[in-house]
């Protein structure tokens, strides 16, 4: 019996378990993976916590990202056949599904190729981050060549792949950290600027950097009164892009810089792109072909085994990475 990892009640990290379950067989439309690799995303630890946009139903299964082989296919599925090295992008429901584990069972829209010269840790490293960061910066932020983005918890996963997708797209990119701590490692990734925002003034050193222009597409997971301050670091006809609540907080309208600035602040969930299948297959096709060309590379930062899955969720919390956290199926 493979094992999987479920939790049976909200809480921290420690409530996770693995546990034998009998090898499930995929249904209609759907495949089955032998998980070889896991990308952990903070939306699975908030799902654990409880504070998601979905609820669990006990005993709970989690995880959004895998890479894997296909080792059983259900009715109707054409696309893909056993044999198969593949990843799940981030399309399917947690409360119905999960890949955390040795094997998983996830409907087949959930799943593509990764290229070929990928390690698996790699495959399950791609398609959160830039998927995300496409959506928000291209799609939505209409991000072009000679414009600024500003770019909030830069450090992390999706916050990388933002600053790699402002490159390509000749724009500059400023990175925003809490602390001086990465900063330089930022600068190292590629970003144009870097502001330690618990440090610095940071409309004041968007103001700086972008000869007093201030920035035209704002992305941000953090909301809450954070908001305010990145209203004024904006550019007149700017958008302030928002794809998190990682604050907690409530999140006002910064009527004071938006009405005269003539602001865009828009709520943005990758789900929107995901569930719009000619858009899903141009954002799939873009980022495989970057990633294939070598023009995107997956940053890993921290590598666990799946025994270690709840370290791998304290180490995600902890903010200490730059990158993804990967969990290795042993």
């Amino acid at each position: 019996m493979p094992r999987v990892v479920r939790f049976h009640q909200i809480g921290g990290p420690d409530v996770l378990q693995i546990e034998d379950l009998p090898l499930q067989q995929p249904k209609e439309n759907e495949l089955r993976l032998k998980v070889e690799a896991l990308g952990l995303n903070r939306a699975e630890a908030r799902f654990r916590a409880g504070l998601y946009v979905e609820k669990p139903v006990f005993p709970a299964r989690l995880g959004y990202e895998a890479a894997g082989i296909v080792d059983a296919v259900g009715p109707n599925v054409t696309e893909f056949k056993i044999g198969d090295r593949v990843s799940t992008i981030p399309s399917l429901s947690q409360s119905s599904y999960g890949v955390y584990g040795e094997s998983a069972v996830v409907p087949v829209q959930a799943v593509v190729r990764y290229p070929p010269s990928f390690s698996a840790v790699e495959g399950a490293a791609v398609w959160m981050r830039f998927l995300t960061a496409w959506g928000g910066l291209i799609h939505h932020g209409k991000l072009s060549a000679g414009q600024t983005a500003l770019i909030t918890a830069a450090s992390s996963s999706v916050g990388l792949a933002a600053i790699e997708l402002a490159s390509l797209a000749g724009a500059r990119s400023i990175a925003v950290t809490r602390t001086s701590a990465k900063k330089q490692a930022l600068l190292d990734f590629g970003a144009t600027y870097a502001i330690a925002s618990a440090e610095e003034d940071l409309p004041a050193a968007v103001s700086k950097y972008t000869d007093g222009k201030g920035a035209n597409v704002i992305f941000d997971p953090i909301a809450g009164k954070f908001i305010e301050v990145l209203a004024q670091a904006a550019a007149p006809g700017g958008q302030i892009i928002i794809y998190g609540s990682l604050s907690l907080e409530p999140t006002p309208f910064p009527s004071a810089s938006a009405i005269p600035k003539g602001l865009t602040v828009r709520g943005y969930t990758l789900f929107g792109i995901i569930s719009d299948p000619p858009l899903r297959a141009e954002a799939v096709k873009y980022i495989y072909d970057q990633l294939e060309q070598g023009k995107l590379k997956p940053k890993i930062d921290r590598s666990f085994l799946l025994t270690q899955i709840a370290d791998a969720h304290r180490y995600l919390e902890s903010n200490q990475q730059i990158g993804k956290v990967v969990v290795v199926v042993d």
